[in-house]
């Protein structure tokens, strides 16, 4: 089945204690909506609906599967609700708050704390690589917190990139739209269309998909930060292994931000993850520092490879579900 546009609910449909107000976003493998409680408080609600798998039609509730594509469609279902399982033991200022999951119409929702304010993307499109060193260290010291916790979970997030990075409107930045069990999903089903954001996506999301880690989410940080620095996406990491023509930052953008951050920039952005940094912890450290960073953001040294974090399905739901 092509990918093909599915049908929002409308304004004004209750969906369990929820009623929605209007769509917020549309994308390949979800739905979301802005809603109420009985309350009144606004929520963010997103509804599994991958348009690969599935179709629903205008005035339609449930969506159409095939028989073809319903152990697929179930699989990433399980998937997107364990996942919300895991998300919802997380209590962090800088992670999404996942208040409540469910099951209805024939799929599964994810309600969140709606947030008020504007993503890094917004502010990137904005000043378009003048955006002062200052604020990019705010932002990604405090968000890198937030990863820091989910990392601990044993969660990946497999989608950072300045449109899922919020800025509340006190400035303090949150991490939205986990991406892992789209990645998930998508190893186990190779009919899939590939679900990762071109530009921000490690190397290892497009072909080596067993040595996904924390260093994973760290190159799609790197990307981030190129963003602010220069304005734009940096080139995909697929075509980067085939001609590797990305420019690094310390050369190109040295007049305007300290060679300590540009060079923590590249580093991330290495295509090898044996050589970007290992951990969260790792960047947090270097990004505190104010002196000029050493030769590992340009040196590869040898390592141990790193033992694989997801291998296979068990080990992936354990994961999702931050169990040891």
């Amino acid at each position: 089945m092509p990918p093909q546009a599915n049908c929002a609910l409308p304004a004004g449909f209750q969906l369990d204690q929820y009623r929605i107000v209007r769509q917020l976003s549309l994308g390949g493998f979800s739905i979301v909506y802005l809603a109420e409680d009985e309350l009144g408080t606004q929520v963010a609600i997103k509804e599994y609906l991958p348009n690969s798998l599935a179709l629903r039609k205008e005035g339609e509730t449930e969506p159409q599967v095939s028989e073809e594509h319903l152990p697929a469609f179930r699989y990433g279902m399980k998937c997107f609700f364990e996942e919300g399982r895991a998300l919802a033991k997380l209590m962090h200022p800088n992670v999404v708050r996942v208040l409540n999951f469910f099951r209805s119409n024939g799929t599964v929702y994810m309600v969140m704390q709606f947030e008020r304010g504007r993503t890094l993307h917004d502010m990137i499109q904005k000043h378009r690589g003048t955006l002062k060193e200052s604020f990019i260290r705010a932002v990604f010291v405090r968000m890198l917190n937030g990863l820091r916790e989910v990392h601990a979970h044993k969660l990946l997030h497999l989608d950072i990139k300045p449109s899922n990075i919020y800025l509340r409107a006190d400035g303090t930045p949150v991490l939205l739209d986990f991406g892992a069990s789209r990645q998930t999903l998508m190893i186990e089903q190779p009919i899939l269309k590939p679900m990762y954001t071109p530009g921000f996506a490690s190397p290892e999301q497009y072909e080596r998909r067993d040595q996904l880690g924390p260093w994973s989410d760290i190159y799609s940080v790197g990307a981030s930060l190129y963003s602010c620095v220069v304005g734009s996406t940096p080139l995909r990491a697929d075509e980067r292994m085939k001609d590797d023509t990305l420019q690094r930052v310390s050369e190109t953008h040295a007049e305007r931000y300290s060679t300590q951050l540009l060079g923590l920039v590249d580093w991330c952005l290495q295509l090898d993850p044996l050589a970007r940094p290992q951990s969260v912890y790792a960047l947090q450290k270097a990004l505190a520092q104010q002196t000029p960073a050493t030769a590992t953001a340009t040196t590869t040294t040898a390592a141990t490879p790193h033992p694989p974090w997801f291998t296979d399905l068990g080990t992936r739901l354990k994961a999702f579900i931050g169990r040891s």
